[in-house]
């Protein structure tokens, strides 16, 4: 899918920083990258950043940049299934990338006060964590075109093209999960339109455990009803993953009156990338700073 792909031919990664590795629960060392701040004084507190779908730390690497230069420690990870982060589109069971985060939270401890921001499929895991009982995990929460669910109205059919999902499978593990039977979680349920020269550094496929975990839980609005820290939401006027203008209508629905700043003249990607959307997610940050 070119909006997705493209963009990044013009990213230039050559100060990306090298990897660094936490320790988890399974004894796994999963990487991550850190930025310090780089002004002269640095605003408190940090940043954790989570990719979107397919994607790795290094997409994160221009707004990752952006927060650093805005004062604030930034941290991006390879999310699990992801990148270096073990096998690509798997994990070992549903909940594994709650208990990812949770090390990660324990082994590096970023400073204090930490949001969690979160891009696309990063963007719904963000939200599964708020409103979970590990939401104070993080003081804040940044929600970057949010995925919430294929039945969403937010949600553009096959997700504008980028997704192709195996729906029939879906239901049918999921049945059987219902009877405690997860023998088939590692079986593939969702594909994306990813490039046969990306997939060396993409992730094709997830499996049916990933594809549950990384995303909100299946009844979206309840998290969104938990959700209790403070947190911002933007999209691209232009997203063509998501419909930008149905957004806000799911927030009343879940009874939270928040609102979602859409950035005219920016698709789904750019939302990560132009310089026009990165300031309006610094905005965003400085306004929970003054939240905390």
């Amino acid at each position: 899918m070119a909006s997705i792909n493209d963009p990044f031919s013009s990213v230039d990664f050559s100060d990306l920083p090298p990897l660094a590795k936490f320790t988890t629960r399974d004894r796994t060392q999963l990487p991550y990258r850190a930025y310090p701040s780089t002004t002269a004084i640095p605003n408190e507190g940090s940043v954790v950043l989570i990719h979107g779908s397919s994607a790795t730390s290094s997409s994160m690497h221009p707004m990752a940049k952006a927060f650093s230069a805005a004062g604030y420690r930034v941290f991006a990870l390879d999310i699990r299934g992801h990148g270096a982060s073990g096998r690509k589109g798997q994990i070992a069971y549903i909940g594994q990338l709650e208990d990812d985060l949770a090390d990660f939270m324990h082994a590096v401890s970023p400073p204090k006060p930490v949001t969690l921001a979160g891009f696309s499929s990063g963007g719904g895991f963000a939200i599964r964590i708020a409103g979970s009982n590990r939401q104070q995990l993080f003081q804040s929460y940044l929600l970057l075109a949010p995925f919430l669910s294929q039945d969403a109205p937010t949600q553009r059919s096959g997700s504008g093209g980028w997704t192709s999902v195996g729906v029939p499978r879906i239901i049918a593990i999921a049945i059987l999960n219902g009877f405690g039977i997860k023998v088939f979680n590692s079986l593939p349920v969702l594909r994306f339109a990813v490039s046969d020269s990306a997939k060396a550094i993409l992730t094709p496929e997830y499996s049916y455990a990933l594809e549950t975990n990384f995303r909100p839980h299946r009844d979206y609005l309840a998290d969104l009803r938990h959700m209790d820290q403070p947190f911002r939401i933007l999209i691209g006027a232009n997203d063509d993953i998501y419909y930008p203008d149905r957004l806000a209508e799911v927030m009343k629905q879940a009874g939270k009156d928040t609102e979602v700043t859409v950035i005219p003249e920016v698709d789904h990607i750019h939302l990560i990338l132009s310089s026009v959307a990165l300031k309006k997610s610094i905005e965003a940050l400085n306004s929970l700073r003054s939240q905390q």
